[in-house]
Protein backbone atom coordinates (compact mmCIF):
# COMPACT_ATOMS: atom_id res chain seq x y z
CA UNK A 1 0.00 0.00 0.00
CA UNK A 2 1.46 3.59 -0.87
CA UNK A 3 2.14 5.24 2.10
CA UNK A 4 1.12 9.11 -0.02
CA UNK A 5 -1.92 7.83 -1.19
CA UNK A 6 -3.16 6.07 1.93
CA UNK A 7 -2.32 9.52 3.53
CA UNK A 8 -4.14 11.55 1.09
CA UNK A 9 -7.12 9.26 1.52
CA UNK A 10 -6.85 9.54 5.45
CA UNK A 11 -7.17 13.40 4.75
CA UNK A 12 -10.26 13.11 2.64
CA UNK A 13 -12.00 10.81 5.07
CA UNK A 14 -11.15 13.45 8.58
CA UNK A 15 -12.88 16.14 5.91
CA UNK A 16 -15.70 14.16 4.98
CA UNK A 17 -16.70 13.45 8.30
CA UNK A 18 -15.77 16.54 10.02
CA UNK A 19 -18.53 18.31 7.47
CA UNK A 20 -20.83 15.66 8.70
CA UNK A 21 -20.83 13.62 5.44
CA UNK A 22 -22.01 10.11 4.89
CA UNK A 23 -20.20 8.42 2.09
CA UNK A 24 -23.07 7.45 0.52
CA UNK A 25 -23.69 11.41 0.41
CA UNK A 26 -20.81 12.32 -0.99
CA UNK A 27 -20.58 9.42 -3.70
CA UNK A 28 -24.31 10.73 -4.97
CA UNK A 29 -22.31 14.27 -5.25
CA UNK A 30 -19.73 13.34 -6.88
CA UNK A 31 -21.74 10.80 -9.30
CA UNK A 32 -19.85 7.88 -8.49
CA UNK A 33 -21.24 4.39 -6.96
CA UNK A 34 -20.60 4.63 -3.27
CA UNK A 35 -18.46 1.15 -3.66
CA UNK A 36 -15.78 2.81 -6.08
CA UNK A 37 -15.85 5.95 -3.42
CA UNK A 38 -15.19 3.66 -0.50
CA UNK A 39 -12.61 2.13 -2.23
CA UNK A 40 -10.93 5.75 -3.02
CA UNK A 41 -11.54 6.58 0.31
CA UNK A 42 -9.93 3.57 2.04
CA UNK A 43 -6.66 3.78 0.46
CA UNK A 44 -6.37 6.45 -2.19
CA UNK A 45 -5.51 3.98 -4.90
CA UNK A 46 -6.27 4.71 -8.46
CA UNK A 47 -8.66 7.83 -7.43
CA UNK A 48 -8.63 10.22 -9.93
CA UNK A 49 -6.88 14.17 -9.70
CA UNK A 50 -10.58 15.12 -10.55
CA UNK A 51 -12.18 13.79 -7.84
CA UNK A 52 -9.80 14.95 -5.20
CA UNK A 53 -9.95 18.13 -6.85
CA UNK A 54 -14.18 18.30 -6.57
CA UNK A 55 -13.77 17.06 -2.79
CA UNK A 56 -11.34 20.19 -2.39
CA UNK A 57 -13.50 22.75 -4.19
CA UNK A 58 -16.78 20.96 -2.32
CA UNK A 59 -15.20 21.57 1.20
CA UNK A 60 -13.62 24.79 0.38
CA UNK A 61 -10.05 23.26 0.94
CA UNK A 62 -7.03 24.31 -1.10
CA UNK A 63 -6.32 21.03 -3.61
CA UNK A 64 -2.67 20.81 -2.48
CA UNK A 65 -3.52 20.83 0.80
CA UNK A 66 -5.18 17.41 0.16
CA UNK A 67 -2.54 16.24 -1.76
CA UNK A 68 0.65 17.56 0.90
CA UNK A 69 -1.11 17.56 4.09
CA UNK A 70 0.47 21.39 4.37
CA UNK A 71 -2.20 24.58 4.45
CA UNK A 72 -1.85 26.36 1.63
CA UNK A 73 -0.21 29.87 1.96
CA UNK A 74 -1.94 32.14 0.61
CA UNK A 75 0.21 35.48 -0.57
CA UNK A 76 -2.31 37.26 -2.65
CA UNK A 77 -5.86 36.31 -4.35
CA UNK A 78 -7.30 33.72 -6.23
CA UNK A 79 -10.34 34.62 -8.12
CA UNK A 80 -12.89 31.66 -8.66
CA UNK A 81 -15.41 32.19 -11.25
CA UNK A 82 -18.77 30.31 -11.27
CA UNK A 83 -19.29 27.24 -12.97
CA UNK A 84 -16.70 24.99 -11.11
CA UNK A 85 -19.50 23.62 -8.77
CA UNK A 86 -22.76 21.70 -9.29
CA UNK A 87 -25.65 22.95 -9.09
CA UNK A 88 -27.71 22.56 -5.57
CA UNK A 89 -30.18 23.62 -3.70
CA UNK A 90 -30.39 26.82 -1.85
CA UNK A 91 -28.65 29.10 -4.44
CA UNK A 92 -27.47 28.10 -8.06
CA UNK A 93 -23.97 26.10 -7.57
CA UNK A 94 -23.84 26.34 -4.15
CA UNK A 95 -25.21 25.90 -0.44
CA UNK A 96 -24.47 26.89 2.88
CA UNK A 97 -22.83 23.65 4.14
CA UNK A 98 -20.87 22.97 0.83
CA UNK A 99 -19.04 26.26 2.29
CA UNK A 100 -17.65 24.88 5.21
CA UNK A 101 -14.04 25.45 5.70
CA UNK A 102 -11.19 23.46 6.76
CA UNK A 103 -8.67 25.39 8.71
CA UNK A 104 -5.89 23.55 10.44
CA UNK A 105 -8.32 21.30 13.06
CA UNK A 106 -11.45 23.73 12.44
CA UNK A 107 -14.73 23.89 10.45
CA UNK A 108 -14.97 27.40 9.89
CA UNK A 109 -18.99 28.22 8.98
CA UNK A 110 -19.63 31.41 6.68
CA UNK A 111 -20.65 34.24 7.39
CA UNK A 112 -23.51 36.44 5.86
CA UNK A 113 -23.18 39.28 5.19
CA UNK A 114 -25.19 42.31 3.37
CA UNK A 115 -24.24 45.55 1.20
CA UNK A 116 -26.34 48.30 1.07
CA UNK A 117 -25.54 50.99 -1.81
CA UNK A 118 -23.35 53.07 -0.86
CA UNK A 119 -21.24 55.86 -2.41
CA UNK A 120 -18.37 55.02 0.48
CA UNK A 121 -15.66 53.85 -0.24
CA UNK A 122 -14.86 50.42 1.54
CA UNK A 123 -13.31 50.62 5.05
CA UNK A 124 -10.19 48.69 4.90
CA UNK A 125 -8.97 46.11 8.11
CA UNK A 126 -6.38 44.03 8.11
CA UNK A 127 -6.44 40.42 10.00
CA UNK A 128 -4.01 37.46 10.13
CA UNK A 129 -5.26 33.75 8.36
CA UNK A 130 -7.13 33.57 5.50
CA UNK A 131 -10.40 34.79 3.98
CA UNK A 132 -12.82 33.81 1.66
CA UNK A 133 -15.76 35.72 -0.02
CA UNK A 134 -18.98 34.09 -2.55
CA UNK A 135 -21.33 36.77 -3.61
CA UNK A 136 -24.70 35.93 -3.48
CA UNK A 137 -26.66 38.45 -5.02
CA UNK A 138 -25.46 41.33 -6.72
CA UNK A 139 -21.82 42.86 -7.37
CA UNK A 140 -19.06 43.47 -4.21
CA UNK A 141 -16.54 45.38 -5.09
CA UNK A 142 -13.28 43.82 -3.10
CA UNK A 143 -10.98 46.40 -2.39
CA UNK A 144 -7.07 45.39 -1.77
CA UNK A 145 -3.40 46.52 -2.37
CA UNK A 146 -4.69 49.83 -3.91
CA UNK A 147 -7.00 47.53 -6.36
CA UNK A 148 -10.63 47.05 -6.57
CA UNK A 149 -11.86 43.47 -7.79
CA UNK A 150 -15.17 43.46 -9.37
CA UNK A 151 -17.40 39.81 -8.06
CA UNK A 152 -20.23 39.33 -9.64
CA UNK A 153 -23.00 36.78 -8.20
CA UNK A 154 -21.21 33.40 -8.01
CA UNK A 155 -18.18 34.74 -7.67
CA UNK A 156 -15.39 33.31 -4.88
CA UNK A 157 -12.18 34.76 -4.04
CA UNK A 158 -9.54 33.53 -2.02
CA UNK A 159 -6.93 36.14 -0.38
CA UNK A 160 -4.45 36.77 2.28
CA UNK A 161 -6.29 39.50 4.93
CA UNK A 162 -2.88 40.86 6.34
CA UNK A 163 -2.81 43.18 3.59
CA UNK A 164 -5.77 46.05 3.72
CA UNK A 165 -8.81 44.78 2.30
CA UNK A 166 -12.47 45.92 2.37
CA UNK A 167 -15.52 44.82 0.38
CA UNK A 168 -18.26 47.64 -0.38
CA UNK A 169 -21.64 47.30 -2.45
CA UNK A 170 -20.80 47.87 -6.19
CA UNK A 171 -23.73 49.07 -8.04
CA UNK A 172 -27.40 50.48 -6.90
CA UNK A 173 -28.96 47.60 -5.28
CA UNK A 174 -27.78 45.77 -2.13
CA UNK A 175 -24.85 42.92 -2.43
CA UNK A 176 -25.08 39.89 -0.39
CA UNK A 177 -21.74 37.78 0.52
CA UNK A 178 -20.82 35.15 2.25
CA UNK A 179 -17.41 35.33 3.97
CA UNK A 180 -15.40 32.60 5.92
CA UNK A 181 -12.41 34.64 7.98
CA UNK A 182 -10.06 31.75 9.41
CA UNK A 183 -7.35 33.21 11.66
Amino acid sequence: MNRELNEIASRIRELREACDYTQEMLAKELGISVEQYREYEQVGENIPISIIYEIASKFGVDFTEIITGVNAKLDTYHVVKRGCGRSVDRYPGYRFEDLAFRFGKKIMQPLLVTLEPSDKPAALVTHKGQEFNLVLEGSVAVVFDDKEIILNEGDSIYFNPTHPHGQRCFGDQKARFLTVIAE
